[in-house]
C-alpha cells in the first residue's frame, strides 16, 4: 500500500484510494485552519500543489483499476464512484489487479489458487473426495455403470447378457 505516490503508472485498490482521500482531506483542513488563522502563513497555500498531485495520482490510478483513462476523475461526484466501484479482474491495459486476483476463462484464481465462479464446475477445497481430486462430476454412463445392466434379449428383466463389470469373462 502506498507505493509510488506521486505517480500516475498502475492500479489501487479501493482501499488505498480512500485512506488517500481521508488524508487529502484532513490535510486540506488543517492547511486552511493555518492560512486563516494568520495572515503570514499565506505561503502554506504552496503545501496544495504537492497534496493535489498525490489525490490526482492516486485518483488517476484508481480509475485504471475500473478500467478507465485518468482524466474521468475529473467528472464532478466521480470520487464517489470510485470509492465504490470494484476493480476489474485480472489483468488490463494499466497493469495487474491489485488484489492479485486474476479472471481466465469465467474462473477465478488468486495467488494460483482456484477459488471457482459461477458455473466453472470447481467446488473448491472444502469438496475434496478421498483421492484429494476435486472432480464432482455426475457421469453415470458407460460398461461399469451400476445404473445399467445390460441384457442381449432387450428384456431388463432377463440378465443373460454381459453385467456390470463382466466385459471380459
Amino acid at each position: 500500500m502506498f507505493k509510488s505516490l506521486f505517480s500516475f503508472d498502475g492500479r489501487i485498490r479501493r482501499t488505498e484510494y480512500g485512506v488517500s482521500f481521508i488524508i487529502y482531506m484532513v490535510v486540506a483542513v488543517v492547511i486552511n485552519a493555518i492560512i486563516a488563522s494568520s495572515r503570514e502563513a499565506v505561503f502554506f497555500g504552496l503545501a496544495y500543489i504537492p497534496m493535489l498531485w498525490f489525490f490526482w495520482a492516486q485518483g488517476a490510478k484508481r480509475c485504471h483499476d475500473v478500467g478507465n483513462n485518468g482524466w474521468w476523475q475529473i467528472i464532478p461526484f466521480y470520487v464517489f464512484w470510485l470509492i465504490f466501484q470494484d476493480g476489474q479482474l485480472g489483468p488490463n491495459q494499466y497493469g495487474d489487479n491489485p488484489k492479485g486476483i486474476q479472471a481466465i476463462g469465467g474462473t477465478t484464481y488468486q495467488g494460483g489458487q482456484i477459488t471457482g465462479a459461477p458455473g466453472s464446475g470447481y467446488q473448491g477445497e472444502q469438496n475434496k473426495d478421498a483421492s484429494g481430486s476435486g472432480y464432482q462430476g455426475g457421469y453415470s454412463g458407460g460398461h461399469n455403470s451400476p445404473n445399467t445392466n445390460y441384457s442381449s434379449t432387450g428384456n431388463p428383466s432377463k440378465t443373460d447378457g454381459y453385467k456390470d463389470g463382466d466385459l471380459y469373462k
